[in-house]
């Protein structure tokens, strides 16, 4: 397993990158290097259910381990979830990432917030994850700085 790190200043202050990293609009702008049309649905509660999916509706299914508004969330991998919305945390083939975490960390920055993300995953996805992450945060730094 690999842990990744991005970091990225956005002029922008924490809770206006929160909203971008977030809002259901803006979450598909920068996530789209990962999956055109990605979402995500969440309860928002720790301990509950959190799906990342594609435009399909088949992603992963997760949990807020932390979560401290607009300061960080720590999402923790689960399984899979397919297009039926049939779940999957117990093959072998999940089992061995599940328990994963990702985090996003927002650090005020003399009036500006340093946005740090961290991804563990698998070697196979290291360059996925470096393509999503290198530019979704620039979409996420170009929507905060230029949005009311």
């Amino acid at each position: 397993m690999e842990t990744l790190s991005y970091e990225i200043v956005i002029n922008a202050p924490k809770q206006k990158v929160w909203d971008v990293l977030w809002n259901q609009k803006t979450y598909s702008e920068w996530t789209q290097f990962f999956s055109p049309g990605s979402i995500m649905k969440s309860d928002w509660k720790v301990g509950g259910k959190t799906y990342f999916v594609n435009a399909e509706g088949a992603g992963m299914v997760s949990t807020i381990d932390t979560l401290e508004e607009p300061d960080q969330i720590i999402f923790k991998h689960l399984g899979m979830v397919d297009k039926d919305g049939h779940e999957d945390t117990e093959s072998m083939e999940v089992k061995q990432w599940s328990g994963c975490f990702e985090k996003y960390i927002l650090i005020d920055f003399d009036g500006k917030t340093k946005l740090h993300a961290e991804v563990q995953t698998e070697k196979d996805w290291e360059d996925t994850m470096n393509t999503g992450f290198t530019k979704g945060l620039e979409v996420v730094k170009s929507l905060a700085e230029n949005t009311i």
